[in-house]
């Protein structure tokens, strides 16, 4: 694929064969970021962990403290009696068995799902459409609760949920190139230290093994692992 003016540009301003630190990859995806629309700031951290294995499977949630600058539109399936709450706390669609009807006609207009353990039964009917996209609500990460207007309002202020995948990397999204080099640091830093935590405690041998910056459609920047463990310490 034939590289743009403004791609050979971006890379050039990588270098690499350095691994920056947190501080100067923040300051360098401003300047490497081409797109004309708010890009998405992007994590990539490679785990020395076998997916497969269910003891060294690695998935989480971190409410990062700028949010993702990202507008998420809530949907919550909840009863009666829950969709005040739901409202209350900012959930965009609030409903159960019209939206549930909905989204068995193809409906998929939202980004997280947040629900009820009483009516996990009704969304099992929808788990095929939901499962695949990764909208299926899950307790591991908040979003089957009893707590309906706290999930939504969490959600809503920068909860991200991940988890590694079949080739051993987390991906996150952990803000916008409109932040400041300071918000992208803060958040990044967040989300690395809770990876740390995260650490399964029968692993042998290396962890992290990589960290990568980019935004959408930059470059990727490495960063500097030593220098993450000092500021994490």
């Amino acid at each position: 694929m034939k590289l743009t003016k403004k791609r050979k540009e971006a890379l050039a301003l990588v270098d690499p064969q350095k691994e920056y630190t947190l501080a100067e990859a923040a300051e360098l995806v401003k300047r490497i970021t081409y797109t004309k629309f708010d890009a998405s700031v992007d994590l990539d951290v490679r785990l020395g962990v076998d997916p497969r294995k269910p003891n060294e499977m690695v998935r989480g949630v971190v409410t990062l403290p700028h949010g993702t600058g990202r507008v998420v539109r809530v949907l919550a399936l909840c009863l009666p009696e829950k969709e005040d709450e739901a409202r209350a706390a900012g959930a965009d669609y609030v409903g159960l068995d019209e939206y549930v009807e909905k989204i068995k006609g193809g409906w998929v207009d939202f980004d997280i799902v947040v629900t009820q353990p009483q009516v996990m039964g009704k969304i099992g009917q929808i788990g095929r459409i939901l499962g695949p996209r990764g909208l299926m609500p899950n307790p591991k990460s908040g979003t089957v609760t009893q707590e309906i207007g706290k999930a939504v309002s969490e959600v809503k202020q920068g909860k991200i949920d991940f988890r590694v995948d079949k080739l051993s990397i987390v991906h996150a999204s952990i803000g916008r190139v409109s932040f400041t080099p300071e918000q992208i640091v803060e958040n990044a830093q967040e989300f690395l230290q809770m990876i740390n935590r995260l650490k399964p405690s029968s692993l042998r041998g290396t962890y992290v093994r990589s960290v990568y910056l980019s935004s959408t459609m930059s470059p990727s920047i490495c960063l500097d692992l030593q220098a993450l463990r000092e500021t994490n310490a």
